[in-house]
């Protein structure tokens, strides 16, 4: 297809979803402030109470982007797409969105134990798995290309295909989700974090052709630097597992769709860190600091995130420890890039 028609088709879904979801969120946050939907900012000295629920405003704007990329396709023909794996992923990404709001009104704290939890995003990657995704073998380190077919004792040869999407893809789904979901609790974190990892993959999959990934990746991109627009320093609203959890199916629907997974796993380097340092503690803590009436943020006793380790190597704000992650995750996310453009593996 013609250059001109894939780049506006890629800018009119962008744009669509940051309109919508920069049209809605004011809505939501007055209707979630009058019928006290709201949550303590901890990172704030006076503890100010924030509407919840943000993230159903970026489901809807992402969900405008896909949707006007499926009209470009059908009707005016301005893009060549898979629609069956596009549709597949939207879906998985929307369930995992729908999820997340049930997860945020009866929330692991009211009901749902932390392992039930981490779960929830499996029941969302059903539509990943049901579509047979032909990306090239992948690679083992020491032991070389995974067969393309193998045999299991009592049951026969299974194709690697049908393994990569019955564990494979269930597990990429449910681990991104979850690690989006970990860093998380500064004003601008979380959103900001997706907003660089969807422009890297958004980069990666114009630069390998890979035009359902590239789809995905500029929508999410749209909603969430609308969401932005609400969500940084001082935060008018928060986004709620419903946004995390999200973010997280994204980039692995992305990754999965655009055979990009060693891209999304480099990506979430940063996120691999904070799981080690909140095993350490059973996943039992979370990534707020001690405010002070000066704005600086504390570091608590215990280091259980990054975030406590950037609060404890300077007098930092709220605002300049999420700019200092932003930063690391641009680094990284330029050296990935750089791997991928050079084909340096």
């Amino acid at each position: 297809m013609p250059m001109p028609a894939v780049i506006a088709t890629l800018l009119l879904c962008f744009f669509v979803a940051f309109i919508v979801t920069n049209k809605f969120l004011p809505f939501l946050i007055a209707r979630m402030k009058a019928r006290h939907i709201t949550g303590i900012d901890m990172n704030k000295f006076n503890k100010p109470k924030i509407s919840e629920m943000g993230g159903i405003c970026v489901w809807l704007g992402f969900s405008a982007g896909i949707i006007v990329s499926i009209f470009m396709f059908s009707y005016l023909e301005w893009i060549e797409i898979n629609l069956t794996f596009l549709l597949a992923g939207f879906s998985t990404i929307v369930m995992v969105g729908f999820l997340g709001v049930i997860d945020d009104l009866i929330g692991w704290r009211k009901g749902i134990r932390q392992w039930q939890h981490a779960l929830i995003p499996v029941f969302a990657a059903l539509p990943l798995m049901a579509i047979e995704i032909s990306n090239p073998p992948i690679s083992i380190p020491f032991f070389g290309f995974a067969p393309a077919e193998i045999v299991i004792p009592f049951i026969g040869v299974v194709s690697f295909g049908l393994i990569y999407s019955l564990i494979f893809v269930p597990i990429g789904v449910t681990g991104a989700s979850n690690a989006t979901n970990m860093l998380a609790g500064l004003n601008g974190l979380e959103a900001g974090l997706g907003a660089i990892i969807s422009t890297t993959m958004l980069a990666v999959a114009l630069t390998q052709g890979q035009m359902e990934a590239a789809i995905v990746s500029i929508a999410m991109l749209g909603a969430l630097i609308a969401f932005l627009r609400f969500n940084w320093f001082p935060a008018k609203v928060f986004g709620g597992d419903s946004l995390t959890l999200m973010i997280g199916a994204s980039i692995a629907t992305t990754a999965i769709l655009g055979n990009m997974e060693k891209i999304g796993i480099l990506l979430l380097g940063i996120y691999f860190i904070e799981l080690v340092l909140k095993a350490r503690y059973r996943m039992q803590r979370q990534s707020f600091g001690i405010p002070t009436k000066s704005g600086i943020l504390k570091a608590p006793k215990y280091t259980a995130s990054v975030t406590h380790i950037i609060m404890g190597i300077g007098r930092f704000t709220e605002k300049k420890v999420v700019e200092i992650i932003l930063l690391a995750q641009a680094i990284l996310s330029i050296i990935v890039f750089s791997i991928s453009y050079f084909r340096l593996f």
